[in-house]
């Protein structure tokens, strides 16, 4: 019999199981006619023997790779294991010539979709599909309408995990994983499924504890999560969301679905008890603020704890901050983050009690653990960000996390002596977890110590034996999952206009930093007012971007580096890789690192920003983007003196915002700021928060959708 599964294993699959440097190793072992002898029982157990006396097995049935056993001395899945598949796959490729997967051809560097079949951002992943005549659901399995065996027939990209029975779950996984995650189930909970196309074959599903990843088709053995010792339950937990998507929401590539529990309560008490505080501090503002807020927002703080709710426990954490910033007189206190805090906890609520299209789960952050300690992951730096505010230096280095496609953050931060701040390039030679800062920023990291928290920050643990290794990145990014990188600006801009407004997204940091694929840079230009730099560039599948940069005393050389970089001084620009946001002209990307024949990282680059940049800027003026910024300005300022405390002009100061707001336009966040200005008097109560809420809300999703 032919090991299908063993067949299926790509060299993608392969270097997700063990490591990209492992499969490159096997591969020229194999090359190289370093094969081992196979034997085949007549169960499927495929048995190797190597010359120098090193025996392998791979026994059938749904353990994947990790169920093999190699007489050598390494632990997980070693070369020899790979080296044992890439034989088989090569044996039997003259038999199933057509399956991509026996081919011996490296993974694509740049994944496209196959001819015929784009993958458009609006496309459904998979069609409507029909059960097969005469074949019933087995026990344990939904089977939705309008689904049949779209793996069959040269795609075997259109499957999906719900497919899968309880039956072959509990033989992957064992009977006590799948016990709890029955347990799990009956308190319900929420994922997000994103359905797999030709550009991303692999089905992956968001839990509140982690990512799992279906790495072969019809093969749940090969199914991996990344968060550490969870037994197995997580790939219950991901196969029933996916028959729930596929039930309730067959025809969309990412769906957001509710599993098993009660009926979702909108009652939160935790919740409404910050609420309250936030208007509180509203109508009283941070200038006059007393001592006592401290007790109430430590003690609403232990509340949301205690309740599970994520996202407004640490948006009352920066609330805070912020407070405590301003009562020490820090740089760190910004009005208009103040002013966004305030906002938040409210669009929350409402966006809960309201019944919207996201699971409350999902904008309360709730049974999100607040740490997860990751299995053996890899991580790909993506560069860094430096900045001075509060008497230190923060540095956050961002890497990407290919296998759950998500972006991890780690974050530093370093007082400001007698001698003046320290400048990025000096921070980029600070040891961390034993190696740098600028090494972490730029390369390839292993480590079995990662620890990650809700908000995708990311730690190693201290005091374990497991290492963190890192080996210098030559920026060969085309490896990264198209969710983490973009070949088509102005698909990408598009993609970001499908989510939910910022107010009510999970609090990750650095959701939105992705790699954008470069074609060409057209221009490059400096606008010395605003010490920027702006250069627009073209994506390698069309489209243009505009990447800005701003100086900063933290990171003097960085604009220098950036136009080097971007300029070809390193070689043709092919990566650039920042956070990302949609512009009044498409795409705009704030740069971390510029990938050419070397990896720049801006913030970390060396040089006092002495060098000339040519080029001007063309500084268009933006009525609206004006008009929007001076509203949100007005709003912040009544949020800082407190709506109880505003001298007596301030109403006819918003209705003059506001006709200016109507004049380019912005009718409707005109009269929320009329509105407001009407719930102004002398002793402004719960009226007039919810109208300054409203207008905010207002001009902040609008500022977002342009």
């Amino acid at each position: 019999m032919t090991r299908a599964d063993l067949i299926a294993l790509t060299p993608d699959v392969l270097a997700a199981l063990s490591n990209r440097g492992l499969v490159k190793r096997a591969t020229r072992e194999v090359d190289a006619g370093e094969r081992p002898t196979l034997t085949e029982d007549t169960d499927g157990a495929v048995r190797a023997a190597y010359p120098d006396g090193v025996t392998v097995t791979l026994p059938p049935g749904g353990g994947g790779l990790a169920a093999g056993c190699c007489s050598c001395p390494a632990p997980g899945v070693c070369r020899h294991l790979l080296a044992v598949v890439l034989t088989y796959q090569r044996t039997h490729a003259a038999t199933t010539p057509s399956h991509p997967a026996a081919r011996d051809q490296p993974a694509a560097p740049d994944r496209q979709a196959a001819p015929g079949h784009d993958a458009a951002p609006d496309q459904p992943a998979a069609p409507d599909r029909q059960a097969v005549p005469g074949h019933d659901a087995a026990p344990g399995r939904d089977v939705a309408p309008g689904r049949d065996d779209a793996g069959a027939g040269g795609e075997p990209w259109r499957w999906s995990p719900g497919d899968v029975t309880d039956d072959e779950l509990a033989a992957a996984i064992g009977a006590p994983a799948l016990a709890a995650a029955q347990r799990r189930r009956r308190r319900g909970y929420t994922a997000v499924v994103h359905r797999p196309d030709a550009a991303d074959p692999v089905p992956r599903v968001e839990l509140p504890t982690g990512t799992v990843r279906f790495l072969v088709p019809r093969q749940i053995g090969y199914a991996r999560g990344d968060a550490a010792d969870d037994g197995g339950e997580a790939i219950a937990l991901a196969v029933w969301a996916c028959r729930t998507a596929d039930r309730e929401q067959p025809d969309r590539s990412e769906a957001q679905v509710r599993v098993g529990g009660a009926a979702t309560a909108t009652d939160h008490p935790a919740l409404d008890t910050a609420v309250a505080l936030a208007a509180d501090v509203l109508l009283t503002g941070a200038a006059h603020l007393g001592s006592g807020v401290a007790a109430r927002l430590a003690a609403a703080r232990r509340d949301l704890d205690a309740a599970g709710l994520r996202w407004p426990l640490l948006a009352l954490d920066d609330l805070a901050g912020q407070l405590e910033a301003y009562a020490a007189r820090g740089a760190r206190y910004r009005p208009d983050t103040f002013a966004d805090l305030l906002a938040e906890l409210p669009a929350r609520r409402r966006a809960v009690v309201n019944a919207g299209a996201t699971p409350p789960e999902r904008l309360l952050g709730t049974h999100e653990p607040a740490e997860t300690p990751l299995r053996r992951v890899r991580l790909t730096g993506l560069g860094a960000r430096v900045r001075c505010s509060g008497g230190e230096v923060g540095v956050d280095v961002v890497l990407a996390h290919p296998a759950a496609v998500s972006v991890l953050v780690l974050h530093r931060a370093y007082p400001v002596t007698d001698d003046g701040p320290p400048t990025g390039h000096e921070l980029a030679a600070r040891r961390v977890t034993g190696t740098t800062l600028g090494a972490l920023a730029t390369g390839d990291v292993v480590s079995e110590s990662a620890v990650r928290s809700a908000a995708h920050r990311l730690r190693f643990a201290a005091g374990r034996l497991a290492r963190t290794t890192v080996t210098p990145g030559g920026g060969d990014w085309s490896g990264l999952p198209p969710g983490l990188l973009a070949r088509d600006p102005d698909a990408l801009a598009a993609e970001l206009a499908g989510r939910p407004p910022r107010l009510l997204r999970p609090r990750t940091a650095a959701e939105s930093v992705r790699v954008l694929a470069l074609g060409e840079v057209r221009a490059i230009g400096y606008a010395a007012g605003e010490q920027r730099l702006h250069a627009t560039v073209t994506g390698a599948d069309g489209g243009t971007a505009t990447i800005t940069a701003t100086h900063h005393a933290a990171a003097p050389g960085a604009l220098d580096a950036l136009a080097a970089a971007l300029d070809g001084t390193h070689g043709p620009p092919r990566y650039v890789s920042g956070t990302v946001r949609r512009g009044a002209d498409g795409l705009v990307v704030e740069p971390l690192a510029v990938v050419a024949d070397a990896v720049v990282v801006p913030d970390l680059a060396a040089g006092v920003g002495d060098g000339r940049l040519a080029g001007a800027v063309d500084a268009r003026p933006d009525p609206v983007a004006a008009a929007l910024a001076t509203a949100s300005a007005l709003l912040a300022q009544a949020a800082h003196t407190g709506l109880r405390h505003l001298p007596a002009g301030f109403p006819d100061r918003l209705r003059a915002t506001a006709a200016g707001l109507a004049g380019v336009g912005l009718d409707r966040c005109g009269a929320a700021l009329s509105g407001l200005a009407g719930t102004l008097g002398a002793d402004p109560g719960e009226p007039a928060v919810r109208a300054w809420v409203d207008a905010w809300i207002r001009l902040s999703v609008t500022a977002e959708s342009r």
